[in-house]
């Protein structure tokens, strides 16, 4: 019988500077929006627009993906927690360890940032591009939301890759030979540093990947779906069909077709992802569809209405 079972150990840190540390999940982002941008500068000159344009929709994007992903975990996972503490949403008012502005400093925690979803930065991103038509009035809404759609499935690639990195959103258990063995995920800190007798829990957790003398601590780390690297894969497949819609056919002439398939496909694939994904919300375990599930559902919908609707092309 063919057996996968990779034992997933990275540290978070790409390397320090100093006591700036630099982490494998703020670099995701930064790829992300920098493919992202340079997408958008090569679409605006195959329209004959200025790419001028695209520094300040650039900035609206980063804006509006962090600030509404950011919102979007505090209202859909973390309401239970931050309606007594509203001071914390945006502030960075908390001491850590790890955890911290975009993922990449060390040291403090940004509570405004430490918690992303991406249904928050769906809506953040949609609300950015309402704001950004009435400022620069050089095409429609939907026309924009048809291009911008593009780049965001190529970020939402690396932003998955940083989830993969940190060793977080993971999979449920699986019963096959073939998984991942998240090590950081299943074993806690302190726990790692206690079975080890490690002073660090960076030393710990290479002592259990690595050394025989633990060897049955990490056998008994049960395989999981590696779910960030199936969505990861999946975007990819996303952006080249929308890739493939704007440059080798006139769909792109069509208002909100390209807006209305992005909606439909990234969504349906989170949908059924989902279904192998450990709930982010303990108490939400039980339900029939998690979180995530529930609100992927009127994205769907919202995309098909934008794709079969009957319009006037532009």
């Amino acid at each position: 019988m063919l057996q996968l079972a990779i034992d997933w150990n990275p540290s978070p840190e790409l390397f320090n500077i100093g006591s700036l540390s630099i982490r494998y999940y703020g670099l995701m982002f930064v790829v992300a929006f920098l493919l992202g941008i340079q997408i958008m500068k090569k679409i605006y000159k195959n329209e004959n627009l200025p790419v001028e344009y695209v520094d300040s929709l650039f900035m609206y994007t980063v804006i509006a993906t962090l600030l509404g992903a950011r919102l979007g975990d505090v209202f859909f996972y973390s309401w239970d927690y931050y309606q007594n503490n509203l001071i914390e949403i945006l502030l960075p008012i908390k001491e850590s360890a790890s955890d911290s502005l975009f993922g990449i400093i060390k040291g403090y925690k940004f509570v405004g940032f430490a918690g992303l979803a991406s249904h928050g930065a769906a809506i953040g991103i949609v609300v950015a591009m309402v704001l950004y038509r009435r400022k620069y009035n050089y095409k429609s809404l939907l026309w924009i939301l048809d291009r911008v759609v593009i780049s965001v499935a190529s970020g939402a690639v690396f932003v998955r890759l940083g989830n993969l990195m940190n060793s977080e959103i993971v999979g449920k258990v699986t019963d096959s030979t073939l998984g991942f063995r998240f090590i950081r995920n299943d074993i806690g800190k302190g726990e790692a540093m206690r079975i080890t007798g490690s002073d660090s829990y960076e030393k710990a957790y290479q002592l259990i990947a690595n050394s025989s003398n633990y060897k049955q601590v990490l056998q008994d780390i049960p395989l999981r779906y590696p779910t960030q690297l199936f969505e990861s894969l999946s975007y990819v497949g996303v952006f080249l069909i929308l890739w493939y819609f704007y440059w080798k056919t006139d769909k792109k002439d069509k208002p909100g077709f390209l807006f209305g398939m992005f909606m439909i496909l990234l969504w349906t694939v989170r949908f059924f992802i989902e279904f192998l994904k450990e709930a982010q919300v303990d108490e939400r375990g039980e339900w029939a569809l998690n979180t995530g599930q529930l609100l992927s559902i009127p994205m769907v919908l919202v995309g098909l209405y934008f794709v079969f609707r009957k319009v006037k092309t532009e």
